[in-house]
């Protein structure tokens, strides 16, 4: 089925009208390396994305991030404080969600649950050092390298036709298993 959609924001909502035309799927499974090359795409044209927790009481955390680019495996790599929020509560409970999205162009996006680990390695920190570091006094004490590893991977990339199947809503994805 084809569609016709185009949208306007206005004071943060975005309106659908009809201009910009792509294809609907109705097929309900993707080839796994449509998904993962789909989701590199958006991720590498993603400059933030939002990193979700877990907090002692069972509340998801929720926070901008500005993730180092994903390697072949789709892992992610952050760099944080150690005395973080997000610190404590991957130390207390491993399991996160990886979210990248740019709503403005609207070209879809990527969902990654995993596994994170905080690691607390110097000269992998110094081997990842980013230049705006140099501001931030003693940032080699001050700084954890958290990574994630995908368990689950949903994608919704227009381009590649990937989108939700328009009778169940479920998103294309693939499971990871190392």
């Amino acid at each position: 089925m084809k569609k016709k959609i185009s949208s306007l924001i206005i004071g943060g909502y975005i309106l659908l009208s009809s201009a910009i035309s792509f294809e609907l799927n109705a097929q309900t499974s993707f080839n796994r390396d449509t998904i993962i090359l789909a989701a590199r795409e958006i991720i590498r044209e993603t400059t933030y994305c939002a990193l979700v927790s877990i907090d002692s009481t069972g509340q998801p955390q929720i926070r901008t991030m500005n993730p180092f680019p994903a390697n072949d495996e789709l892992i992610t790599w952050f760099a944080t404080s150690r005395t973080s929020r997000k610190v404590r509560e991957i130390r207390s409970n491993p399991k996160v969600c990886v979210y990248y999205a740019n709503h403005i162009a609207a070209k879809g996006y990527v969902s990654i649950s995993g596994t994170a680990e905080v690691i607390d390695n110097k000269e992998l920190l110094l081997k990842m050092k980013r230049d705006y570091w140099n501001g931030i006094p003693d940032w080699q004490n001050k700084f954890v390298l958290i990574k994630v590893v995908p368990k689950t991977l949903e994608v919704i990339n227009y381009k590649h036709g990937l989108n939700n199947d328009p009778n169940t809503f479920k998103v294309p994805s693939i499971e990871f298993k190392y």
